[in-house]
């Protein structure tokens, strides 16, 4: 049927109910009065007589009121309030205009009062009477039978879209929760049946097939215990989006998905300043290299609604850099912008840039990152993280930019491979140029990314897909994760806060264990590790560490504003004259594909850390070229 002409048939039998109910109401309220018996001539004249006023004014009242925009199958509180107000003025403009136009004779003072109260249930009971109707209705279907673990608002919601829902492919049996005061309540009158650790026992007593966690707003330690005891079931769960439904204001089955890893790996959110993050990049022009993956991008995504004056976008990668442009295209479509295919290794291309561009602040993500593979790649990772950080860094000295902002990784902390070796000397150069010029040079330094490219969840997850095995390296191998817009707000934090020469860190939480997480990822594809899906584990791959950390020993703490990102001062370091020979000794000697000479000069700059070269190590000529190109 035509959507407009259901809907005007709906209004019609509504306003039709409502019509006929007002001369009912008036003509009860005499009767009322007279006590259920015989009323006398004189008054029921003058009731007969009354009547087409009462029904205009009420008529007119229930429609400016808006009776009718409601509907009756989710009628609730609000269309209560219209129905309160709508008799309320109808009942005192009858008195007006019966006084006015007979002196309200032979119409008793008590008639107007019982005729409010008896057109208020007429109008409101049968509307409340045919949402319950339609919410608890038998369930004649074979549905699925659900526990909701959480009693309170989202739990509510969810189980009132079940109860609407006209097909009833799940049926609500009760809730679970944690909070004492809420067992043993009802809750759209289903029991709270207990506490979360009942889980199990209350699966075999109620005939459970299906779990649904209402708790969007849970920590990653709660998530991970109640996925725990969900799990002892051995039925599905699934769980409602975080924030989503605070948002909007509503639930509904459709917004029900599975259980994901970063669910049990976030951790509590960090309330960042986000007015002070607007002010302090809104308005400037703001260059971001490595603008097309996975850190880079998500910048772009997070700036780009800062209000910016510019966005300069550098990428080396024509597809990356293709579908960012693409997806601001799409949904920023007022953002001025400019892309560039471009090397930061390449020194006159960035001077180029920043003499066209003028840039204020400067995020520098454009770096390589995947440890194995740069250990026998050291030119690639030398000219990239190194000399590229140098070239764009003193760009930005030269050009007077305002801020430089240096992505670095946990891995430079007593690095143990090639790629944090590169990013602690690019940590160096930042705080060798800062307080040489007017850019303040700042550092942000953090672990894992989860679902970043090249990460361990996209891996494990490709391996459940094929089967196992899941390959992990070592049992007790951990790592710190953090969410891609976690990374980026505390990036963009950083940048409005530093003070320059800084390294910053957010609070990273506990550790995780990579066997941890990948035991929780093949139980959440429905299958049981080490039964259906193999953990292999295959040692340490090169450069690798069990531990990370996020700070030197030496490094001086420097409290900041906000309680969850710390910043530290590194005192130990190569001086101007050390940092200035041993990057001229790199240049040298990546220019000269000398691999050994490349090593001479990391272990100079980086007492620390030591390498000795490979005998087993492919020909000079082939080591670096194809990954510094891809």
């Amino acid at each position: 049927m035509n959507p407009l002409v259901d809907r005007l048939r709906s209004r019609t039998a509504a306003f039709t109910h409502d019509f006929i109910s007002i001369p009912v109401a008036w003509l009860l309220a005499y009767w009322l009065r007279f006590n259920l018996d015989q009323i006398p001539p004189q008054f029921i004249t003058s009731a007969w007589h009354s009547l087409p006023w009462v029904l205009l004014i009420q008529g007119s009242m229930c429609w400016i009121f808006g009776l009718y925009r409601g509907v009756w199958r989710f009628a609730s509180l609000p269309d209560l309030v219209r129905i309160t107000k709508a008799v309320s003025a109808g009942t005192l403009l009858i008195v007006v205009a019966l006084f006015l136009v007979d002196r309200s004779t032979h119409i008793p003072r008590s008639v107007p009062v019982i005729y409010f109260g008896l057109q208020l249930m007429m109008l409101a009971g049968p509307r409340l009477i045919y949402r319950w109707m339609k919410d608890h209705r038998l369930n004649l279907s074979s549905g699925q039978r659900v526990l909701i673990i959480g009693a309170g608002r989202d739990g509510d919601m969810l189980a009132r879209d079940m109860m609407r829902d006209p097909y009833r492919a799940y049926f609500p049996v009760g809730f679970v929760d944690d909070k004492l005061r809420r067992q043993g309540s009802e809750v759209q009158g289903l029991p709270v049946l207990g506490s979360t650790s009942k889980i199990p026992e209350i699966v075999r007593e109620k005939g459970i097939d299906l779990l649904m966690l209402a708790l969007p707003n849970a920590t990653a330690c709660e998530m991970r215990r109640l996925v725990e005891i969900c799990e002892q079931t051995g039925l599905p769960f699934r769980i409602l989006p975080q924030l989503r439904a605070l948002m909007n204001g509503q639930l509904d089955m459709s917004q029900l998905r599975p259980v994901s890893i970063e669910d049990l790996l976030g951790r509590d959110p960090v309330r960042l300043d986000w007015p002070e993050i607007r002010a302090g990049l809104a308005g400037k022009r703001i260059l971001i290299t490595g603008a097309g993956g996975s850190i880079g991008s998500e910048l772009v995504r997070q700036i780009a609604r800062s209000d910016p004056a510019r966005l300069i976008l550098v990428d080396h990668g024509e597809f990356n850099l293709y579908r960012i442009e693409m997806e601001l295209l799409e949904t920023q479509p007022g953002l001025e912008f400019s892309r560039h295919l471009l090397d930061v290794t390449d020194e006159r291309a960035i001077r180029n840039l920043f003499e066209s561009e003028r840039p204020v602040i400067v995020f520098h993500a454009a770096a390589y990152k995947h440890v194995p593979l740069l250990e026998n790649q050291l030119r690639a990772a030398i000219r990239n993280n190194v000399m590229g950080t140098q070239i764009v860094a003193e760009a930005a000295a030269v050009h007077g930019c305002e801020r430089f902002v240096l992505i670095s990784t946990d891995k430079a902390v007593n690095p143990a491979n090639v790629m944090g070796a590169s990013k602690r000397i690019a940590e160096s150069i930042c705080q060798a140029l800062d307080g040489g010029s007017e850019c303040r040079f700042i550092t942000v330094r953090f672990g894992n990314v989860l679902g970043s490219a090249g990460s361990v969840v996209p891996l494990f997850r490709r391996q459940i897909e094929q089967g196992g095995p899941v390959t992990v390296t070592h049992p007790d191998i951990e790592r710190f994760f953090m969410t891609i817009p976690e990374a980026c707000q505390l990036i963009m934090q950083s940048a409005v806060i530093g003070d320059g020469g800084e390294i910053f860190v957010l609070d990273m939480g506990e550790p995780i264990k990579i066997r941890y997480l990948a035991e929780q990822m093949i139980r959440l594809s429905g299958r049981e590790p080490d039964q259906d899906i193999p953990i292999q584990y295959v040692g340490l791959r090169p450069g690798e560490k069990l531990y990370e950390e996020l700070f030197y020993a030496s490094e001086e703490l420097v409290p900041t504003r906000h309680p969850k990102i710390r910043a530290a001062r590194h005192i130990d370091g190569p001086s101007g004259t050390e940092l200035t020979e041993g990057l001229d000794a790199l240049r040298t000697s990546a220019d000269l594909f000398d691999h050994e000479a490349m090593l001479l000069a990391l272990n100079r700059l980086l007492p620390c850390w030591s390498k000795e070269p490979d005998p087993e190590r492919p020909p000079l000529h082939s080591a670096g070229l194809t990954t510094e190109d891809a």
